[in-house]
């Protein structure tokens, strides 16, 4: 079954639309001041919209432009909250799908065979890996774990955890004789 890339999966949107009007509580929305105000100048429209609907009065400007206000403030506060909703799901997803990763990826461990026979390559789980391993990376590969190069150059993509556009170069550090 294919994964669809979507900008906006219909879970996301459900789970961001209901967050969008939980934030909506002042304890949550105090964290953000400006929206915080927004929020309250929302409570006051709605409460002058209420009294020009039940008094009549107009002192305070038209029935339509006040309802109109308040539900332009309303919609401002709504989809900052949907926003922020949608940011944070998206970085959640990011961080699960980056701890899978690293449960999933393979790792080609160099394994000592003896004095005999040369160094041996062991296809095991990077979640296995301990401090001390020594594995082998080739072109296209995902490097498994965090480690230092040991003999070579490379090129590596780290946008997934730094988010740098470019791939940055890497190589083994030279020890000079003292």
């Amino acid at each position: 079954m294919k994964q669809e890339n979507k900008l906006f999966p219909k879970d996301l949107v459900k789970q961001s639309l209901v967050q969008s009007f939980v934030k909506l509580n002042p304890r949550l929305m105090i964290k953000n001041p400006v929206m915080f105000m927004v929020e309250l100048g929302t409570l006051v429209m709605l409460i002058v919209t209420l009294y020009a609907l039940l008094t009549g009065d107009t002192a305070q400007g038209s029935l339509a432009y006040n309802f109109i206000v308040f539900v332009v403030l309303l919609l401002t506060v709504l989809f900052g909250n949907f926003a922020e909703a949608i940011a944070e799901a998206r970085g959640k997803a990011q961080a699960e799908s980056l701890r899978k990763t690293r449960e999933e990826t393979p790792a080609k461990l160099v394994v000592a065979v003896g004095d005999i026979f040369t160094n041996e390559i062991k296809i095991v789980s990077s979640a296995r890996l301990k401090k001390g391993d020594v594995f082998v990376c080739e072109p296209g590969d995902i490097i498994p774990a965090d480690g230092e190069i040991i003999a070579g150059l490379a090129s590596i993509d780290e946008s997934a955890i730094t988010g740098e556009s470019a791939p940055v170069i890497r190589e083994a550090e030279v020890i000079s004789p003292a």
